[in-house]
């Protein structure tokens, strides 16, 4: 391991394109070109075989390095439990397997199938970008609107059902695709209620990927900037700003693009910790917290007096050596100031959906992101 004056090797950054979907409840749309097809659920109205099968092929057709997919409430056979309680009242006319119904994403030889996981993903086409990222997928969101799968009670307050959940995303998470929003982002219904999770939006703040994607609520298609409040150290969870996207151009055939790059002119401001930031200013006290903490690669933590946090300092900013601070979201992490947060619902209104075929689908949303070059990742690693 490089001493921690040693100048560390050149870590190189390139553009990865990322088209992205959800809802699309048995229709197909045309997919702009891309490295990685992500999906955040709801493929299908009800989950049958007929229905998942056609989603499945159109998915594995496309013309994608990487395609990762989520399931969504209305997936139901993709629930097992769920399935085995309910699937009689939804399917009582034609009885579904749930095992053919899983295997046909689980055995998929072109699709990443997520069931509340990590994963790391290597793009090493040659031609393209091959870059690397983490990325969490989860088709969980909570109760609304009826009995439906992959969902947990909703509480406002002491959710410990969504607790137990959420707090399963690893801190090194570049990616985040969860079918339901997070409360206040990007999940106004047609109620103009509030329906995402709020204990999902605090954990949220703890990760601060750089992408957060879901669907669910079709009405909140969109996307905003979140710039988070790592300095408060008494509002818990706090944010400093967002700004809402606007598609440019909503009725033409152009691409629905969010560029997040340099080039763009408005890169987005997350390094993806947990070790190394772009902004030198902080490097030195990032090596310094990163040695406290324990950070994979950097040694044990030293300062034993120095407190992990508790659940009075979960979501407080400050300084992460602060007793009052949470020190594990932040320690080598202040490089995580943004996320981008994505609805990429592609049916426009709630279910029960038209069936005439002649409403207007959204277009899948596209993000330009700097992504780093694994080549570089590895050899940093070695050295």
């Amino acid at each position: 391991m490089a001493s921690p004056s040693a100048p560390l090797p050149t870590r190189r950054v390139r553009r990865t394109r990322f088209v992205c979907i959800s809802d699309t409840h048995n229709r197909t749309v045309k997919l702009p070109k891309g490295d990685v097809l992500i999906h955040c659920g709801d493929l299908t109205n009800q989950g049958s075989f007929s229905e998942l099968s056609k989603q499945v092929q159109w998915l594995e057709k496309a013309d994608f390095e990487c395609k990762i997919v989520v399931a969504g409430n209305h997936d139901l056979t993709l629930d097992t439990d769920f399935y085995n309680t309910y699937g009689f009242y939804r399917h009582n006319q034609i009885p579904q397997v749930p095992e053919d119904c899983q295997a046909l994403l689980t055995g998929s030889k072109g699709l990443i199938y997520l069931l509340h996981e990590s994963r790391t993903i290597k793009l090493s086409s040659p031609s393209g970008p091959r870059t690397t990222f983490s990325v969490f997928g989860s088709p969980y969101s909570p109760a609304w609107g009826g009995v439906w799968a992959f969902q947990y009670p909703r509480h406002e307050d002491d959710n410990m059902a969504a607790k137990s959940l959420w707090e399963e995303i690893p801190l090194d998470t570049d990616i985040l695709i969860t079918h339901g929003p997070a409360h206040t982002h990007c999940d106004e219904s047609r109620t103009r209620e509030a329906a995402g999770c709020e204990i999902l939006r605090q954990e949220l703040w703890r990760v601060r990927p750089r992408l957060a994607l879901c669907g669910h609520i079709h009405e909140a298609r969109g996307a905003e900037r979140v710039r988070w409040d790592l300095e408060s150290k008494n509002a818990r969870y706090a944010e400093l700003e967002r700004t809402c996207w606007q598609d440019p151009n909503p009725e033409s055939e152009k691409n629905a693009l969010i560029n997040l790059t340099t080039k763009g002119g408005e890169p987005l401001d997350n390094d993806g910790g947990p070790c190394f930031f772009s902004d030198k200013s902080r490097k030195g006290w990032c090596d310094k917290h990163s040695e406290d903490f324990g950070v994979p690669g950097f040694g044990e933590r030293k300062d034993k007096n120095v407190a992990y946090p508790g659940i009075g300092t979960l979501g407080l900013g400050e300084d992460p050596d602060s007793a009052r601070s949470d020190g594990k979201a932040l320690a080598g992490r202040l490089g995580r100031r943004e996320t981008c947060v994505v609805n990429c619902a592609i049916q426009p209104s709630s279910y029960p959906h038209s069936h005439s075929g002649s409403r207007r689908l959204n277009k899948p949303i596209v993000v330009d992101l700097e992504l780093p070059v694994w080549e570089d990742e590895e050899l940093c690693a070695s050295t």
